[in-house]
């Protein structure tokens, strides 16, 4: 076991791990450590916590001071001069015409180098952008590529159910989210419905995913032909939810009616309801691509 502290830092909201280092920290403290970007400025997650020794990536670097009121105040300058960096970047890749968009720039901590943000379709050709760049700030420049998601990350949305989208409160990670689970819960396939402000299908469709493939593995097909209370009908809909099914009759006449029935009162094979949904392909699997993240 190690007694470690989970920091985060802006542009971010995983945490990393890092060695107390002695001191006594809590959630909320501001705190200078040293990443693999260079020294950054980072707010404790949680404080001084005991973990296995198998959810560490040695080695476990410490943090160098728990940040003082100079630190904030030197934190606070380099925010303030966030828009000055995008304009001027902006300003010279408009010149050059270039393929990418600015998203974002950020100082380091101790000001040793320019990190700016930006997404493109393609490989961009930015040597003499940096050159550029370097020669108007007299820094170190850094251009980081990003993606859709990370792009929204960054600069916050408001997602369709109205509330901030999960990249910028608590997501960590993302993980794979295809076009079976949106038909497994019933949604409608149109992009505008199921896609996030960053093109991508939205994350959320995984979450409960688990339920709607355990459910659904009870559940008959729509087509199949059950046997019901009432005789034999065919499944016209089914409601994941409640757990119930619609089912389409014909009456002698030629006329058909509908009704509803809990799935506990239906009959149907099972097994080989379970074998068609193990054959049927993961169609439409939206691949991430790596997401820019860094080790620290």
């Amino acid at each position: 076991m190690a007694i470690v502290v989970g920091i985060k830092f802006r542009t971010g909201q995983k945490t990393y791990y890092f060695d107390p280092n002695g001191e006594e920290l809590k959630d909320g403290d501001n705190v200078v450590v040293e990443t693999s970007r260079g020294i950054e400025y980072g707010q404790v997650a949680f404080g001084n916590r005991e973990v296995k020794d198998s959810e560490i990536v040695p080695p476990l670097k410490p943090i160098m001071r728990k940040a003082t009121e100079k630190d904030d105040q030197q934190n606070a300058k380099n925010l303030a001069e966030r828009d000055r960096l995008i304009s001027v970047a902006i300003e010279k890749v408009a010149a050059r015409k270039l393929p990418m968009k600015i998203v974002d720039a950020e100082y380091t901590f101790d000001r040793g180098k320019v990190i700016i943000y930006f997404t493109a379709e393609s490989r961009i050709d930015f040597r003499d952008l940096v050159k550029e760049l370097a020669s108007v700030f007299h820094l170190r420049i850094e251009l980081r590529q990003i993606y859709e998601r990370e792009d929204i990350k960054l600069r916050g949305a408001l997602a369709p159910c109205g509330r901030p989208c999960c990249c910028t409160t608590f997501l960590q990670d993302y993980d794979k989210v295809s076009i079976k689970m949106a038909k497994i819960q019933g949604l409608s396939l149109s992009p505008n419905k199921i896609s996030g402000y960053c093109g991508k299908l939205m994350c959320c469709l995984r979450y409960e995913n688990q339920y709607y493939q355990e459910t659904a593995k009870k559940m008959p097909k729509l087509g199949t032909r059950i046997n019901t209370p009432d005789g034999m009908g065919t499944v016209v809909a089914d409601d994941m939810m409640r757990q119930e099914v619609k089912v389409l009759f014909t009456n002698e006449e030629g006329g058909t009616e509908m009704k509803m029935y809990p799935l506990s009162q239906l009959n149907f094979n099972r097994d080989q309801l379970l074998d068609d949904i193990k054959s049927e392909p993961d169609e439409g699997m939206d691949e991430l691509p790596a997401d820019g993240k860094e080790s620290v």
